[in-house]
């Protein structure tokens, strides 16, 4: 795999699990200093191949506090999803990340990125992936735990609007975990 980046953009392994073809949609650079591992890029952002193209990017933009420009520039954010192309829709939302991307492409590509400071894991999927067995019994209480996984890793949910009403039902998050991440991301970029 000579140019892992080139080989990850023209993917098409989960194809024939794609109802929407393959459009691997991610956004990295050797000098990328924060990580964003996702979960898998939504019917919109499929559509524009943007990453966090929608009401949770926008979202995210505000719990990082971070405008656009700086959100989309590579060099300070790596921007990596679990599953690479929109899963396609399932019963209670979009489908879950496709199994065989992170294996095949986190890897290799992850070696390209040495200057990454701090890695958000967003969603069930990521922090399986990288945290196991360190994971608490459920997300909320894997992120109000977020201090033990310091310095490599900051659990966090999903920035969807639709978990407005968890935001609401764990204050804690918007007391100390968000001032906590604009804090370090300040402090990462400012570098």
């Amino acid at each position: 795999m000579n140019d892992p980046i080139a080989a990850a953009r023209s993917c098409d392994i989960c194809a024939p699990h794609l109802p929407h073809g393959t459009r691997p949609v991610f956004n990295i650079h050797p000098h990328s200093r924060v990580l964003i591992i996702g979960q898998a890029p939504g019917r919109k952002v499929h559509e524009t191949g943007i990453p966090w193209d929608d009401p949770s990017g926008k979202r995210l933009r505000t719990w990082l506090g971070v405008d656009e420009a700086t959100f989309y520039d590579p060099e300070y954010f790596g921007i990596l999803p679990m599953g690479f192309c929109y899963p396609g829709k399932g019963r209670s939302g979009d489908l879950p990340p496709r199994p065989e991307c992170a294996p095949q492409w986190h890897e290799p590509l992850l070696r390209l990125m040495p200057n990454v400071q701090l890695t958000l894991l967003f969603g069930q999927y990521a922090l399986e992936r990288y945290l196991g067995a360190d994971r608490r019994k459920n997300l909320t209480e894997t992120v109000r735990n977020w201090e033990a996984y310091q310095p490599n890793y900051l659990p966090l949910p999903h920035p969807s609007p639709r978990n407005q009403i968890w935001e609401r039902k764990n204050s804690w998050f918007g007391e100390e975990v968000l001032p906590y991440l604009q804090e370090m991301v300040s402090r990462i970029l400012e570098k």
